[in-house]
């Protein structure tokens, strides 16, 4: 059992930077819809966005869409995924509590289902950076390689 163990360690080991790799081009994929949606209707998600009593409106309207788009184009890429992420995070707290908190759960009734799944990816992208398969990865070795 303890040989069975330690195979699944490696094996699992040797697959993280696909599944970071992986969550990273769904997150970005994921993003990509409401982030068009908001940038095609400026002015009906600000006048949303102020119906729910969020401040300033279009301020944050274009911060919302400002922040879903970088996410769509710094994810697959691998850069600053780190950086990227907190702002995001912070965008899915604020839809799950604006937003999808009142529906429940289930992502079938516009529940927080799937922001809290894109708010848990991001933290884990938070926590492990973007992986093998980035350009943050790539920086990060010549940035090693200057200090020694």
């Amino acid at each position: 059992m303890k040989t069975l163990c330690k195979k699944v360690e490696k094996i699992g080991a040797f697959t993280e930077d696909y599944a970071l790799l992986a969550i990273r081009l769904v997150l970005a994929y994921g993003f990509f819809g409401p982030a068009m949606m908001k940038w095609r209707n400026m002015s009906d998600i600000a006048d949303w966005f102020g119906s729910m009593g969020i401040p300033f409106p279009t301020l944050n309207a274009y911060l919302a869409a400002s922040t879903e788009m970088a996410v769509v184009i710094l994810l697959p890429l691998g850069f600053m995924v780190r950086f990227i992420s907190l702002p995001a995070m912070v965008t899915m707290v604020v839809a799950i509590v604006t937003v999808h908190i009142g529906n429940g759960f289930e992502a079938s009734a516009n529940g927080f289902e799937i922001p809290l799944y894109y708010l848990l990816m991001l933290f884990l992208l938070f926590s492990h950076g973007a992986g093998k398969f980035s350009i943050d990865r790539i920086l990060h070795m010549k940035s090693a390689k200057a200090e020694e």
